[in-house]
């Protein structure tokens, strides 16, 4: 068994989302995103299906150049490809769930 938590040792920049990977299972990667209001993920893509939770929050996430307003405790999914950008207009802890055959890098090379 391996544990993680969600609320523990929550950590905000000033200038970017923070990213931490949790855990890693044998099928997927948890990964936590602490934004501070205003902070935003810019338009990107991961190759494979994903898992994205609002944990505490709420963001705005744009898909197909439309916006989603995801509030506390929402859930989605979205197929591999599809362009998707992030923006939080609170403070905001979302969960991602990424394919064990996903990188966790290229979450990190969207806030870079």
């Amino acid at each position: 068994m391996k544990t993680a938590s969600l609320t523990s040792q929550v950590t905000h920049k000033d200038n970017k989302p923070h990213i931490q990977a949790l855990l890693e299972t044998p099928f997927s990667k948890e990964i936590r995103i602490v934004f501070k209001k205003g902070q935003i993920m810019k338009e990107h893509s991961a190759h494979t299906p994903i898992v994205v939770e609002i944990f505490k929050g709420e963001i705005d996430f744009g898909v197909n150049n439309e916006i989603h307003q995801l509030t506390e405790g929402d859930i989605l999914t979205l197929n591999g490809k599809v362009p998707h950008d992030l923006k939080a207009t609170k403070d905001s802890i979302v969960r991602l769930s990424l394919s064990k055959k996903d990188a966790v890098e290229r979450v990190f090379s969207v806030i870079r």
